[in-house]
């Protein structure tokens, strides 16, 4: 068991302040920081802090392949960590963005293979061939769009902007209220010359300010967000797509599971997100890197989607509360000391015998494990191999660390 020290990912959508704080480090920082990599992604591996130095968890996983993953981990997906976690920092929003299935990733990578397509092109889809389904736990006041909303709300939506030149597009919509009419619309927005898009975009944001203006309140957070993403991309087809999706706010320790297919941006929050390792990324709009309409379209779900849906359930049993989600590359859960677990050493509940990151976001807590003890305060994470769980803890406040591991 060993400190892990994160991979810092300083993106344009980061924040200056988050991750800085919530690492203990001075802020504001120099670039904005969006990411912290808790893994051992090849593109940029977590470092482990022991007694013999500082090394790659990377290099140490490919050392040691049984003792650090176990021999489950290793039958089922090889010698490599099949997850990825992240505190991720975003103050601005991402890209709309979806992620293929497992099929279609392996598909894509072959035929990509196949037309020589280098792996570091930016018009390449699929630099790997793994699926990438995501869970989200936000650490604070989370905002992010995800999934189609139901038509019937959509079209309320669309219509409460009164844009004329919106109309024949909800008349397109309330004509086929389903996926295939979700899909029409959709095709028609993101294919759109872009002397259209200049006319409509602008229309509809001058719809959602009116909206604003009149005291209107059930669409407001959907029109505030369409003015702040037509701010920073004018005359973008994904501030129409926007329109579409649920638009959802987290609190603390509340969840959203993003499968393949979903078209989802987060907006603005900070949260603990773990994925299957790919970096697979099929972009739908709200940005300046390639977008490829064709393939984006054969990954795309546009079956409408209630926003309940994609927030996983979570049940409680002793100090661990379990994120139920079905992808097998990974497993979450949120472990809680307080009460009259203070004080006393506590069994983190073992479900298995492979690997584990420990992110503490809470508190500070004495982990043990069968080789060393560590204490971890808020902002600090540590790796468990598999062969030094399983792990206890103690706490004498308040506590919470997440825990990462493979899925049953």
């Amino acid at each position: 068991m060993d400190v892990l020290r994160g991979a810092l990912r300083t993106y344009a959508w980061g924040s200056h302040t988050a991750i800085a704080e919530f690492t203990g480090r001075p802020s504001p920082t120099p670039h904005p920081e969006a990411e912290l990599w808790l893994g051992a992604h090849p593109g940029d591996p977590a470092r482990l802090e022991g007694d013999g130095g500082e090394r790659s968890l990377l290099d140490t996983i490919t050392a040691d392949p049984e003792g650090q993953l176990g021999a489950a981990t290793r039958e089922r997906f090889g010698d490599a960590l099949p997850f990825l976690a992240k505190v991720l920092a975003a103050e601005e929003p991402l890209s709309l963005q979806a992620h293929p299935s497992a099929e279609q990733a392996m598909e894509g990578f072959a035929r990509e293979d196949r037309l020589h397509i280098p792996i570091s092109a930016p018009i390449r889809n699929y630099r790997d061939r793994s699926h990438k389904p995501e869970l989200l736990v936000a650490l604070g006041p989370f905002e992010a769009l995800a999934g189609f909303r139901p038509v019937a709300r959509s079209i309320e939506l669309l219509r409460a902007l009164t844009v004329a030149d919106l109309d024949p597009f909800v008349n397109l919509l309330a004509g086929q209220a389903d996926a295939d009419g979700l899909r029409a619309l959709f095709t028609t927005w993101i294919t759109a010359p872009q002397a259209d898009l200049d006319v409509l975009v602008p229309l509809v944001l001058d719809g959602a300010v009116t909206y604003l203006r009149s005291g209107a309140t059930e669409f407001a957070r959907e029109a505030k967000t369409a003015l702040q993403l037509g701010e920073l991309y004018p005359g973008d087809a994904g501030v129409l797509a926007a329109l579409l999706l649920n638009r959802i706010s987290l609190a603390a320790g509340e969840g959203i599971y993003l499968p393949a297919g979903n078209l989802h941006a987060y907006l603005h929050g900070v949260g603990f997100e773990v994925m299957a390792n790919s970096d697979n990324v099929l972009r739908g709009g709200l940005t300046p890197k390639h977008v490829d309409v064709p393939e984006l379209l054969r990954v795309l779900d546009f079956t409408p989607t209630d926003e309940s849906a994609l927030r996983p359930r979570s049940a409680r049993e002793g100090i661990e509360t379990v994120y139920d989600t079905p992808a097998p590359e990974f497993a979450v859960s949120l472990l809680r000391l307080d009460g009259a677990d203070l004080g006393h050493e506590m069994d983190a509940p073992s479900r298995h015998d492979g690997p584990q990151v420990l992110l503490c976001t809470e508190g500070s807590v004495q982990v043990h494990g069968k080789s060393s003890v560590l204490t971890l305060d808020r902002g600090a994470a540590a790796w468990v191999a598999a062969d030094d769980g399983p792990i206890r803890l103690v706490a004498d406040q308040p506590a919470s660390l997440f825990r990462a591991t493979v899925g049953i």
